[in-house]
C-alpha cells in the first residue's frame, strides 16, 4: 500500500532500508548494498560504528536538547574546540548548523553582515564557478553554478556572477603547463572583480574539490593560492566550501590543506555527522568573528535546531573516531588503492575519459569517444541507467548528468567509507564495471 512520504521523486518506489552493517546497508528484503558513495559521501564511518552509537546513547541520558538562544552545551562546545584545533590558520570560531546549505546560507549573510559591520555596505556581490554546487537553499542555490538546479528557480535568485571552473580534464590546453593553466582560471577571478567593481564585491565561493556536479575534480596545484591572493588585493572573502570534500574525505580533515590555502570561512558538514545525526557547521576566522564583536554584538541569523547537543555529540565522536583511529592515513591509502583499481579496470576503456579525485573521493568521466572528449548523448540518461544497473547488483554510487555544462556529459562519483577494505575495493570496482557495461550496452 502507498505510503505518505514525499520523497525526491514521484515516480517508482525504493526499497526500505532496515539496517546497517559496516560498509553495507541492507534492506527489508535481506539484500545487501555496498556502500560506495556513502550515500552522498555521508557514511564515512559506515553505518554501524561502535563508539559514535555509543557517545550517542550517553548523550541521550543527558540531554537531547537545549535551544542555543537561552544555552550552550558541553557536546557543542567540545565540537567546536575538536574543530578549530586542526583548522587552518586564522580559523577560530565555529557555527553549528544542521547541515550543508544552511552553513553555506549561514556564511553568505555572514559576509554580507561583515561588511556592514566594518563600514563597507556597497560589498554585496558573491562571485563562485560554473558546475559549482553549494546547496538548495536560496541563497547556497544562487551561488551554485549548476544550471541544471537553477533554471525552473531562476527568478528567485539573488544575481550572481560566475567564472570557469578549474577543470583540467577539458579546459586545459595542450600547450599549457597544469601551473598555468590554474593561473589562467584563477584570473578570470581578478577580471570579474574589476568588472563589477572591487568595492562591491563580499565574497568569492569555491570547492577545492567539486563534488556532485563535476564528480571529484581537484583544483590544480597552485590555483587556489593564486585565488587567495587576489582575494586579498582586493578585500574580498574567501569561503571554501568543504560540505562534500572535507572531514577527511580526500586524506587530509580539511581539503584546503594539501592546497596550502587559508580561507577566511569554511563550510562542511555530511562527513562532519557521518549520517549518525544531521549536522553541519560555518567555521569563521577570528577577524571576522571580532567585527562582529566589537560592532552590533550579534549575527543576525539563526535556526531552531543549531548546536543540537546530540548532533554535536555524534560529530565530536567522528571526529574522534578519526585521529584516535588513524583514518586520514586510512583514506589516503586506500584512496591509491582505489584509484589503481579504478585505472586498472576503466584505463582503457572506450567510453572513460577520465579518472580523476584525491583520497577516498573519486570520479569516473563517461565520453562517447575518449579521443574528442565529445560527451554521451544527454537523451540516453547514461547515468540513471548506472545508477538503477549498480543498485540491482547491489552497489550503491553516485552518478550524474550535466557534467559539462549542466545539459550534457555524464559522471560517477565514488566515496565509500573510510574503513572500506581491499575486498570491498575488488568488489565496488567489479560491480561498477558491470553497471557501466550494462548501462551503456541498453
Amino acid at each position: 500500500m502507498p505510503g505518505h512520504i514525499f520523497g525526491r521523486g514521484t515516480q517508482g518506489t525504493l526499497p526500505t532500508a532496515v539496517a546497517g552493517e559496516g560498509c553495507y546497508i541492507i534492506d527489508a528484503e535481506g539484500r545487501r548494498y555496498l556502500d560506495g558513495s556513502g550515500g552522498a559521501a555521508v557514511s564515512c564511518l559506515g553505518h554501524s560504528d561502535p563508539d559514535v552509537r555509543a557517545a550517542l546513547h550517553a548523550q541521550l541520558d543527558r540531554l537531547a536538547f537545549a535551544h542555543t538562544g537561552f544555552f550552550t552545551s558541553e557536546p557543542a562546545e567540545d565540537l567546536a574546540d575538536l574543530l578549530v584545533a586542526d583548522a587552518p590558520d586564522g580559523i577560530e570560531r565555529v557555527y553549528l548548523v544542521s547541515g550543508g546549505s544552511e552553513a553555506v546560507e549561514a556564511a553568505i549573510k555572514l559576509a554580507r553582515q561583515y561588511f556592514m559591520e566594518i563600514g563597507q555596505p556597497c560589498r554585496h556581490r558573491v562571485i563562485a564557478r560554473r558546475q559549482s554546487y553549494h546547496g538548495n537553499t536560496l541563497g547556497a542555490l544562487a551561488a551554485g553554478g549548476n544550471a541544471w538546479r537553477r533554471a525552473q528557480f531562476a527568478p528567485l535568485l539573488v544575481e550572481t556572477s560566475h567564472i570557469a571552473p578549474c577543470y583540467e580534464y577539458r579546459d586545459r590546453r595542450d600547450d599549457e603547463s597544469r601551473e598555468a593553466y590554474g593561473l589562467r582560471v584563477a584570473d578570470e577571478l581578478e577580471a570579474e572583480i574589476e568588472r563589477l567593481g572591487p568595492e562591491t564585491v563580499m565574497a568569492f565561493v569555491a570547492e577545492p574539490v567539486v563534488g556532485a556536479t563535476m564528480g571529484a575534480v581537484p583544483a590544480v596545484p597552485g590555483y587556489l593560492k593564486r585565488i587567495r591572493e587576489i582575494c586579498d588585493r582586493h578585500g574580498v572573502l574567501l569561503l571554501l566550501d568543504e560540505v562534500m570534500c572535507g572531514m577527511g574525505r580526500t586524506g587530509h580533515l580539511f581539503a584546503c590543506e594539501e592546497d596550502g590555502v587559508a580561507p577566511d570561512m569554511i563550510t562542511i558538514a555530511k562527513g562532519l555527522g557521518a549520517g549518525y545525526q544531521p549536522i553541519g557547521a560555518l567555521l569563521v576566522s577570528g577577524r571576522i568573528y571580532g567585527a562582529l564583536a566589537a560592532g552590533s554584538g550579534f549575527f543576525q541569523h539563526g535556526h531552531t535546531y543549531m548546536g543540537h547537543a546530540m548532533a554535536a555529540a555524534g560529530a565530536g565522536a567522528v571526529l574522534r573516531t578519526i585521529r584516535d583511529r588513524g583514518l586520514l592515513a586510512r583514506v589516503r591509502q586506500a584512496g591509491e588503492t582505489l584509484d589503481t583499481a579504478l585505472r586498472d579496470r576503466f584505463g582503457q576503456h572506450p567510453h572513460v575519459g577520465d579518472i580523476r579525485g584525491r583520497g577516498l573521493f573519486r570520479g569516473l568521466e563517461l565520453v562517447a569517444d575518449r579521443e574528442t572528449k565529445r560527451p554521451l548523448d544527454p537523451a540516453r540518461k547514461t547515468h540513471a541507467r548506472i545508477k538503477a544497473a549498480a543498485m540491482e547488483s547491489g552497489l550503491i554510487c553516485y552518478p550524474m548528468g550535466g557534467t559539462i555544462d549542466g545539459q550534457r556529459g555524464d559522471h560517477v562519483l565514488l566515496a565509500p567509507p573510510f574503513i572500506i577494505g581491499d575486498d570491498q575495493i575488488a568488489e565496488l570496482t567489479e560491480k561498477l564495471s558491470g553497471a557501466v557495461d550494462k548501462a551503456l550496452a541498453a
